[in-house]
C-alpha cells in the first residue's frame, strides 16, 4: 500500500530546460526476447538558463543501463548516478555528445507505453511520457530535436521497418536480418517518436499539395485487413485538401504513414509523418463496420493529420499546456466533419456528449481548469475537458472572432511559432494581435474550473415596445477552492414573433436594426441587454449552437417549447427544445415512480414527436436526433440526487408510452426507408448515415410494441442486411426484447460468422454489456470468459467493462453494490497490468456523490478498498486519493 502521495508536479514551478537536444540518433536491434537501443545525443547547455554547468538529469525508467559514454569517452559506475527513474551526469563542456545502449523487453510491456509488442508487431506509443521507457532522454515537450532511426530486426518475421520522416536507406544483412534507416529533419520532442516493425501489408495512394508536390500516402495493416483501409485513405485525402483550404496548411514531408495496431491505450497518436492507430480508428467497411464507426474512423484519421501543424510543427511547451494542441485539432476536426457530414447533426451530437460526459467531469473530483494547475500523472489529464471543453473554448473564439479574424489568427499563430513548444497564452496572443482584440478576461476559461450556470430572466415593456435579457452568471465551487471571477460568454440569440418569424434586432443606443441573429458578449456576474422596437413580446432563442459551453436556465414553458420545436431555424436550438421539453415530461415521471404513483406522460411530447415525424423536409438524422430521449447518464448528471430505479423506470415508460402512441407513424417510417436500403448498395455518406439512422431509431421503438410483425422485421432486417449498422441494431433490438429463443439464435449466429474480426466481436460484447434487462453483472463475468475476451486489450476492456459500468447504469448500480465490487476487482487488475486503462475505467465509481446515501457507502467503500490493495500505480492512486479527498 501507498503510505506517500506520489509527487505533485505545479505549472507554477515550470522551468526551461537546462540543457537541449539538437540531434538524435536511435539504433534499435529488435530480438524475441528483449530489444537494444543505442543512441547518441547532441547536445547543449540552454543559453537561456545561464552560465555554468549543471549536472544532466535524464529520464529513464525499466532500462537496463548496458553502457553510457560522454564525449567518447565510456564512463564507469563512479561518473554517474542510477536510480529507478534518472540517469544523471557532469558535462564538462557547453556542447557535447552523450551515447548509451540499454536492454528493455517490449515483449512483455503490458502497459502499452514505450515501444512494446502487438499481435507480433512492434510499435511505440510516447505521449506523454513513453519515451523515458525507451531510452535514457530529457522527456519533455520543450526539448525538440531532428532524429535519425536505423531498425535492425529479423527479415522473414519483420519486413517492414518503419519510423518517422522520409527513408534514406535500407538493406540485408548477412544473418537474415535487415535493416533501415529513417530521418525526420523537423525538430521534434520525443513524444512524437514512434517505431514500427512487423509484417504488414499497405494500401498505397499519393496526394498532391496546392504547391504541386506529390506526397506518397500509405497505411499499414495486417494483411486480413487490407480491405478494409480504403475509407481510411479517403478520409486522409478529404482531409488534406481540406486543411490547405479551410486553414492554408499544407503537408511537408514526402511520405504520410498510418499503421493500424490492435492493442493501444488511446485512439491514435499523431507522430511525425507516421501515425499509429488504434485499428478501431482505422479499419472500416460496411459488412463489418457501422455508419458511427465509418463517421469516427473519418474524424479521428483528420484529427490526427491537423496535428502536423496544431501540434508538431507548433507544440505545447509543457504538458499544463496540452489542451494548446488538444482543444485546437478538436475544434478543427469538428469543423471538418460539419463540411463533411450534417453540421447541425454534429453539434447536436457534440453536445449531447459533453453535456452528459464533461459537465459531469467538471461536477466531480477530477474536475480541473482547460489549463490544470497540477498533476501526479499526465496520462490523467487527457480527459473531455482538456479535448471537448477545449475545443469549445477555441470554438468561443471563433464566435468573438469571426470566421475571417479567427483565420488571421491562426495564420499568425502558425507563422510566429513555427518550430517551436509554446502555451495556450501564446496562441491567445496570437488572437489578439492579428484582431486588434484583448482577451485578457476571456482566458479565465483557460484556468477557472467548472461549468458555469447562466440564468436569464426577461423583461418586456409594451408602451416604450422594449425587451430586456438580463444575464447572471455563476460558477459552482470545485475541488481546487478557486474563487470563479466572471467569464466571457458569447451568447448567439435571436427573437421569434407570434407566427415564429425572426426579429430584427437592435439594442438601445444602436442606429438601426441588423441582422435577426447576433451574438452578445456577457461579460459581467450580472448584465442586461435591451432591444428596442419591438412591437409585441417575443419569445428568445438563447445560445443557440450551443455558441458557449454553460448550463443555461431560462422559465420556458412546455407550450413554448414545442413552439421552439416547429419553428426555431437555429436547428441545434430546435433539438434542445425537445430535449428540455422531454426533460421536463421525464422529471414528471420520475417524481411520480418515487411517490409510488401511478405513471402518467405528457401528451406535449407526444404531439410534439408526432409533428416531427410528420415533417418530411426535417433531415432524417435531425429527426433521429429529436426522436433520441435525454440518456439516463444525462439525466443522472443534471439531478441534484441521482435515483436510479425512478431515472430507468420513467425513461422506459416514455420509450413504451411513445412507441404504443406513434407506433403507426413509427412503422411507416421504418417501411420506407428499409424498402430503400434493401435496393441500395451501401455508400458511406451523410445522406444514407440519415437514413439508417431514422430507420434503427423507429425499430427501436417499434419493438417495444412486442407485435409479431416488429419480430418479423427485427429477424429481416438482421438476416438480410448488407451492413452492420442495420444487422447491429438489429441484434441490439433483439438482445433488448422478451424474446428469448431469437435473442440466442441471432447472438450465436452473430458471433460465429465474425469470430475472426476482432473489432466486430467487440461490438457483439457491447451490445450484451448494455442490455438494461435484469442479470446483467452475471451476462458480464460470463462474457468475460468468452475466447475473444481478453483484459490485456484495451479495446476489450472498454467494450464489455466500459459499456457495462459507463451505459448500463441500472445494473452497474445494482442496490447490493455487486456492481461496484466487481469493477474495484477488475481495476485492481488492471492496475498491474495496464495503469492507464486501470484508471480510466475508474470513473464511475469517483462520481459516488451523485446517488443516494446507501450506493453513496458503498461506491467509497470500493474506493476505499482499491486504495489499500497494494502497490498503485500513480495514475490509479490520483484519481482513488482525489476522489476520496
Amino acid at each position: 500500500m501507498r503510505t506517500e502521495q506520489p509527487k505533485m508536479i505545479y505549472l507554477k514551478d515550470y522551468q526551461a530546460p537546462e540543457y537541449l537536444i539538437d540531434e538524435t540518433h536511435l539504433t534499435f536491434e529488435l530480438f524475441e526476447d528483449h530489444t537494444l537501443v543505442h543512441a547518441q545525443l547532441l547536445m547543449r547547455r540552454n543559453p537561456v538558463r545561464g552560465a555554468g554547468l549543471p549536472p544532466l538529469v535524464l529520464d529513464g525508467q525499466l532500462l537496463e543501463l548496458l553502457s553510457v559514454s560522454l564525449d567518447d569517452r565510456e564512463l564507469g559506475a563512479a561518473d554517474y548516478q542510477l536510480d529507478e527513474n534518472h540517469l544523471t551526469l557532469q558535462p564538462s563542456g557547453n556542447s557535447f555528445t552523450v551515447d548509451t545502449s540499454v536492454k528493455i523487453h517490449p515483449e512483455s510491456n503490458t502497459a502499452l507505453e514505450g515501444l512494446y509488442k502487438s499481435s507480433g508487431m512492434f510499435c511505440t506509443q510516447c505521449e506523454a511520457e513513453g519515451f523515458r521507457k525507451i531510452t535514457y532522454y530529457l522527456d519533455r515537450p520543450d526539448v525538440m530535436s531532428t532524429f535519425t532511426t536505423t531498425i535492425i530486426a529479423e527479415q522473414h518475421q519483420y519486413p517492414v521497418l518503419l519510423s518517422n520522416g522520409n527513408p534514406i536507406g535500407s538493406g540485408p544483412q548477412e544473418d537474415g536480418r535487415h535493416w533501415a534507416t529513417w530521418e525526420d529533419p523537423f525538430m521534434k520532442p520525443a513524444y512524437l517518436f514512434a517505431l514500427v516493425a512487423g509484417d504488414l501489408w499497405c494500401v498505397e495512394d499519393s496526394f498532391t499539395t496546392m504547391t504541386g508536390r506529390d506526397v506518397a500516402l500509405r497505411i499499414y495493416v495486417e494483411p486480413e485487413n487490407i480491405d478494409k483501409c480504403q475509407h481510411a485513405m479517403n478520409s486522409l485525402k478529404k482531409s488534406m485538401r481540406w486543411d490547405e483550404e479551410v486553414y492554408g496548411r499544407e503537408y511537408d514531408l514526402d511520405i504520410f504513414m498510418i499503421v493500424a495496431v490492435n492493442d493501444f491505450n488511446m485512439g491514435a497518436m499523431e507522430n511525425k509523418g507516421l501515425n499509429i492507430f488504434n485499428s478501431s480508428a482505422v479499419l472500416a467497411r460496411a459488412e463489418t463496420a457501422t455508419d458511427a464507426a465509418h463517421q469516427r474512423v473519418e474524424a479521428i484519421v483528420a484529427h490526427e493529420y491537423f496535428h502536423n501543424w496544431s501540434g508538431n510543427r507548433v507544440t505545447c511547451r509543457d504538458w499544463f499546456q496540452l489542451s494548446l494542441k488538444e482543444g485546437f485539432t478538436v475544434f478543427r476536426d469538428a469543423g471538418f466533419s460539419s463540411d463533411m457530414n450534417s453540421r447541425t447533426v454534429k453539434r447536436i451530437q457534440d453536445v449531447a456528449y459533453l453535456r452528459t460526459h464533461q459537465f459531469a467531469e467538471d461536477a466531480g473530483p477530477m474536475a480541473h481548469a482547460v489549463r490544470p494547475d497540477s498533476f501526479i500523472e499526465i496520462s490523467n489529464f487527457y480527459t473531455l475537458t482538456v479535448y471537448e471543453k477545449g475545443s469549445e473554448v477555441v470554438g468561443m473564439i471563433h464566435t468573438l472572432l469571426g470566421a475571417e479574424g479567427f483565420r488571421k489568427g491562426s495564420d499568425l499563430y502558425f507563422e510566429r511559432h513555427d518550430g517551436q513548444a509554446v502555451t495556450c497564452d501564446d496562441f491567445v496572443k496570437a488572437m489578439e494581435d492579428a484582431n486588434g482584440v484583448d482577451l485578457t478576461q476571456f482566458k479565465r476559461w483557460y484556468s477557472q474550473a467548472g461549468t458555469p450556470r447562466l440564468a436569464v430572466s426577461e423583461r418586456y415593456d409594451a408602451q416604450a415596445q422594449t425587451y430586456s435579457l438580463t444575464f447572471r452568471q455563476s460558477c459552482p465551487q470545485t475541488p481546487d477552492k478557486q474563487e470563479k471571477l466572471p467569464f466571457v460568454i458569447p451568447v448567439e440569440l435571436g427573437l421569434l414573433d407570434a407566427r415564429g418569424a425572426e426579429i430584427a434586432l437592435q439594442l438601445a443606443g444602436e442606429a438601426a436594426p441588423g441582422a435577426t441573429s447576433r451574438v452578445l458578449s456577457v461579460s459581467e456576474a450580472e448584465q442586461t441587454f435591451t432591444f428596442v422596437g419591438i412591437a409585441a413580446k417575443p419569445l428568445p432563442s438563447l445560445l443557440r449552437g450551443f455558441s458557449a459551453p454553460v448550463k443555461l436556465s431560462f422559465p420556458y414553458d412546455r407550450d413554448q417549447l414545442m413552439f421552439l420545436m416547429q419553428h426555431d431555424r437555429d436547428g441545434f436550438n430546435r433539438w434542445d427544445a425537445g430535449q428540455q421539453l422531454s426533460v421536463q415530461v421525464l422529471q414528471d415521471l420520475i417524481g411520480q415512480h418515487q411517490q409510488g404513483q401511478e405513471l402518467v406522460l405528457d401528451q406535449r411530447l407526444v404531439v410534439a414527436l408526432r409533428s416531427v415525424l410528420a415533417n418530411d423536409q426535417l433531415d432524417q438524422a435531425m429527426v433521429a436526433e429529436m426522436l433520441s430521449l435525454p440518456s439516463e447518464a444525462y439525466l443522472t448528471e443534471i439531478s441534484e440526487v441521482a435515483q436510479v430505479d425512478s431515472i430507468h423506470a420513467a425513461r422506459e415508460f416514455a420509450r413504451q408510452q411513445l412507441a404504443e402512441q406513434l407506433f403507426d407513424s413509427l412503422w411507416q417510417r421504418y417501411q420506407a426507408n428499409r424498402e430503400v436500403s434493401k435496393n441500395t448498395a451501401y455508400i458511406a455518406e451523410n445522406e444514407h448515415f440519415a437514413r439508417r439512422a431514422l430507420q434503427n431509431i423507429a425499430l427501436s421503438y417499434l419493438m417495444l410494441s412486442g407485435k409479431p410483425q416488429v419480430l418479423a422485421a427485427t429477424l429481416e432486417q438482421f438476416d438480410a442486411a448488407d451492413n452492420m449498422t442495420e444487422r447491429l441494431t438489429a441484434l441490439a433490438v433483439l438482445v433488448n426484447s422478451p424474446f428469448e429463443a431469437e435473442k440466442a439464435k441471432a447472438l450465436a449466429v452473430f458471433a460465429e460468422h465474425f469470430k475472426d474480426n476482432p473489432l466486430v466481436m467487440d461490438q457483439w460484447f457491447s451490445v450484451q454489456a448494455g442490455s438494461t434487462l435484469p442479470g446483467g453483472l452475471e451476462r458480464v463475468k460470463a462474457l468475460m470468459e468468452h475466447p475473444a475476451f481478453t483484459l490485456r486489450n484495451p479495446n476489450k476492456v472498454r467494450a464489455l467493462i466500459g459499456a457495462f459500468a459507463g451505459q448500463n447504469l441500472i445494473n452497474f448500480h445494482a442496490a447490493d453494490g455487486s456492481g461496484y465490487r466487481f469493477l474495484a476487482d477488475i481495476v485492481i487488475q488492471l492496475n498491474a497490468l495496464n495503469p492507464q486503462i486501470a484508471s480510466r475505467q475508474l470513473a464511475p465509481l469517483t462520481r459516488w456523490r451523485k446517488y443516494d446515501k446507501a450506493r453513496q457507502a458503498l461506491m467509497k467503500a470500493e474506493l476505499e478498498r482499491i486504495r489499500a490493495s497494494g502497490e498503485l500505480s500513480a495514475d490509479v492512486y490520483e484519481v482513488v486519493s482525489k476522489s476520496l479527498a
